[in-house]
């Protein structure tokens, strides 16, 4: 089932209607029958949508009925999810009216229904937020056998939205047999739609003066998502939106980014300031430095070190900022506050910035610069240097001045001028910007234990990494590291957390090995030559990729490794050199035998200039990933002298 827009996964709110959905009298009845699917949509499919049908009737401005009727035969275990539905609802906006879960063996004849009272009601907690008004009904049937069709009735409403809501009649290794959604609509709403990957386009009829938009699909057939590429890149979905909105009894416009963006201004209005008596306070903590930038970094990491982040949402706050003067008492706020709260630092010592509305996530999509929607779920703030654009991620205490991370980095943000919403990019990463360099010295013995013993400085994403393992117990620790460095696994190894400064994480790791060596066989030891290999990842051979591979980032790796060979022992193989590359990447190794000291030192480099590698390129990277990997697999090979 391809979840609606107020399904469980998205926890968003809806409200209520007075009676209870009838089954729509068109549905054949073959459509609870199994064996009535056609080979084509089983292909593949883990789950066929049989039926589906999603109305928005928009009744005055913010405020909408919605009515969904779904049909979806689970053919096997990955498609469990579809016997679990969860919608969300709050006590003043929006409401759940009626609910019917009704599931039916293979040959269509009913076995179990649920009701609305048999829904399990809970608050809708993210994680970060301690008091919200969001609650969630959710339901979940236990399938026995298979293939079992699951079908819901749902009736909804609300009063207060932003974004009308959407269609998206596909998702990952599911098909679909039909599927259809309208929308009904007063023109003067000013209702308008956006179209991703599909070329379907509405129907549209005129009575009573509302217009009625309707997008039809039959027999869709399952795709898998292809290694790491991104769902919202492959799969259809059509975004709703009207013009004219109303949101918790704030009337709005949504034509263009410009006026959305007014429209949050008004949210911000009264909150962006502190008390005279703090102004004071803050400019004396300043007074000694000499530019704006010091003065801002400053203020950042005063920010980040009194600060701290604690989600809110009731009614309009999960909009509206908490006042500058709230967080500087209560020492937090989330997203919005803190963001606001930088703001108001920066204002005081007379630092203009701009407020700025973002959507999260490692690779997440970016808003549409065409189609003026609100897709935007996190805040950070802009600081306009002349000739150097500063972003503030305003909920970390950890992230350094000016880096904004996988997080928000690489898509648009609406800032929040004083004319208005506009439309920029935030700063794309660098491979320079995600770093990983390390120095091992390993000592052997003619036994073959080891001792080695590591040094590395992280940056960008790996910093945040080994920040994450400080809150791990030692064990999980060292089960973290071996994982993740992908090292071979050692008798025992200890893990120290050293500096961080100016945005480099040093640690230190020292492991210890009975048996160092892969095979030992007579007077000769073969071993591989360093603690952890640079890169873990080979890649399917596809013959014709269809879709862009994602990484979460650009990255660069170095590590030189220092082996003590054990007295009475010499090198008799020493594994090439190679220089690898192909068009966003480069490998390189080298390997030096010291014979004075008896050591081998080899230097490792391993550079990824793009995170986004176009589909056109992939068998080219995939050609280099296995000739990495082949690379790091050579032998060292050491004997006992004559």
């Amino acid at each position: 089932m391809k979840a609606p827009k107020f399904i469980l996964a998205a926890v968003m709110a809806f409200g209520i209607a007075g009676n209870v959905l009838a089954q729509d009298k068109k549905i054949l009845p073959e459509l609870y029958v199994a064996s009535s699917i056609p080979d084509s949509l089983k292909d593949g499919a883990h789950a066929v949508t049989r039926y589906e049908n999603h109305e928005y009737i928009v009744k005055g401005v913010g405020k909408v009925q919605e009515r969904f009727h779904s049909i979806v035969t689970i053919l096997n275990e990955k498609g469990d999810h579809n016997a679990a539905f969860g919608v969300g609802y709050d006590k003043k906006f929006n409401s759940v009216g009626s609910f019917e879960m009704v599931i039916y063996n293979a040959a269509g004849q009913k076995i179990k229904k649920y009701s609305k009272s048999d829904m399990y009601d809970r608050s809708a907690t993210d994680g970060m937020s301690i008091i919200t008004d969001d609650r969630v009904l959710s339901i979940r049937h236990t399938i026995a056998s298979y293939p079992t069709t699951v079908e819901i009735i749902l009736e909804t409403s609300k009063n207060s939205y932003l974004t009308l809501g959407g269609w998206s009649p596909q998702s990952a290794e599911e098909s679909t047999q039909n599927s259809i959604c309208s929308v009904t609509v007063d023109p003067a709403m000013g209702f308008r739609y956006a179209s991703t990957n599909t070329y379907i386009k509405p129907t549209k009829t005129t009575s009573n003066g509302l217009d009625t938009y309707t997008w039809t699909a039959n027999n869709i057939k399952a795709e898998k998502l292809e290694e790491d590429a991104l769902d919202w890149q492959v799969f259809p979905d059509v975004t709703f939106v009207d013009n004219s909105f109303v949101y918790d009894g704030r009337p709005g416009d949504l034509s263009t980014w410009q006026t959305f963006g007014n429209w949050i201004k008004t949210l911000k209005e009264d909150v962006g300031t502190l008390s005279p008596k703090r102004v004071e306070e803050i400019q004396k903590m300043t007074e000694g430095l000499k530019t704006d930038k010091e003065k801002a970094r400053f203020l950042y990491e005063y920010m980040q070190q009194n600060m701290r982040f604690v989600s809110i949402q009731l009614g309009i706050g999960g909009l509206k900022p908490f006042p500058a003067t709230f967080v500087d008492e209560k020492k937090y706020g989330d997203c919005k506050a803190l963001s606001n709260y930088m703001s108001a630092l920066l204002k005081a010592v007379n630092i203009p910035s701009y407020y700025a509305v973002i959507k999260s996530g490692t690779n997440a999509e970016p808003a549409n610069p065409a189609f003026a929607a609100n897709t935007f779920d996190h805040v950070i703030l802009c600081v306009p240097f002349k000739g150097d654009t500063t972003w503030l991620e305003c909920t970390s205490n950890t992230q350094p001045f000016g880096k904004l991370g996988t997080f928000t980095e690489n898509r648009n943000a609406l800032l929040i001028t004083e004319d208005g919403g506009k439309l920029v990019n935030t700063p794309k990463s660098i491979s320079a910007d995600n770093q990983f360099n390390s120095e091992v010295h390993i000592t052997l013995s003619p036994e073959g234990t080891a001792k080695a013993v590591a040094k590395v400085l992280a940056s960008g994403v790996y910093r945040d990494d080994y920040i994450s393992l400080g809150y791990l117990k030692a064990d999980e620790q060292r089960e973290h590291l071996i994982r993740s460095l992908g090292m071979k696994q050692p008798n025992d190894v200890q893990y120290t957390a050293e500096t961080d400064k100016d945005g480099v994480k040093q640690i230190g790791i020292t492991a210890e090995y009975e048996k160092f060596y892969d095979i030992a066989a007579g007077n000769k030891q073969f071993l591989k030559p360093r603690l952890f290999d640079l890169w873990h990842s080979t890649l399917p051979v596809v013959e014709k990729r269809k879709y862009d591979f994602y990484f979460e980032q650009p990255l660069q790796k170095t590590c030189v490794t220092t082996i003590d060979l054990p007295e009475g022992f010499e090198v008799e193989t020493l594994p090439t050199n190679q220089a690898l590359k192909f068009t966003y990447g480069n490998y390189e190794v080298n390997y030096v035998y010291n014979a004075a000291k008896n050591q081998v030192v080899s230097t490792a480099k391993f550079n990824l200039t793009n995170h986004a590698i176009p589909a056109a390129k992939y068998n080219e990277m995939q050609a280099y990933m296995d000739a990495v990997a082949k690379a790091q697999n050579k032998k060292l090979v050491i004997r006992k002298k004559a």
